[in-house]
């Protein structure tokens, strides 16, 4: 077991030069491209509940870049649970991976996040007259691309290798043999794309 830095530093080396410069401290033009056309982020938060790592989508430029060290991220409807804000109420640091349907690079954005209910940030964001609940304010810290390497290893965006939904439990299987054979999950199931449409917002 690896238990030291200089242990992985041995094994690994040092990365290259290009690695380390292209993080910068702010949203350059070429960084704030990725943003706006990006409809899918995922936010990894930490707190002392444990961590949390939760998808977020939306149209592209969802997240909105304030300024070339503000962003801003609408709260859409979801499971409620409140896992990401939960945590930063008490640890605001967070980190964003920003990914493009059929582009290979992704986008890291590392900072710390602020809540809001200012009806002027909530208006902002309204959809067909619906507000968020709150908006995620994100001090940028740094900012860099990522390679493609982890995409094109797994052929995500290549359409012969996606997957059928029917080769995995249907989310009504799935709370079924959570919760006991007495939850419905045919009338889950059956109800469910009415109800993701009825609530996207």
């Amino acid at each position: 077991m690896l238990t030291t830095i200089d242990q992985l530093e041995t094994l690994y080396g040092q990365p290259h030069e290009r690695a380390i410069r292209k993080e910068i401290p702010y949203i350059n033009e070429d960084y704030r491209a990725f943003i706006e056309i990006a409809p899918f982020v995922v936010l990894a938060t930490s707190g002392p509940e444990g961590l949390d790592c939760s998808p977020r989508g939306d149209t592209p430029g969802f997240v909105r870049v304030v300024d070339q060290r503000t962003l801003a991220l609408p709260d859409r409807p979801g499971n409620n649970r409140l896992d990401s804000l939960r945590n930063i109420i008490v640890d605001p640091r967070l980190a964003l991976l920003f990914v493009i349907p059929g582009v290979g690079e992704s986008l890291r954005v590392n900072g710390r996040g602020r809540i809001t209910t200012d009806p002027q940030w909530l208006d902002s964001f309204a959809v067909e007259g619906k507000l968020p609940r709150t908006v995620l304010l994100i001090d940028v810290d740094s900012v860099y691309f990522h390679c493609s390497k982890a995409l094109v290893r797994s052929k995500l965006w290549d359409p012969a290798h996606h997957v059928e939904r029917s080769r995995l439990p249907s989310a009504g299987e799935i709370h079924r043999r959570i919760n006991g054979a007495s939850f419905d999950a045919r009338t889950y199931d059956l109800e469910l794309d009415e109800r993701v449409r009825t609530t996207l917002y």
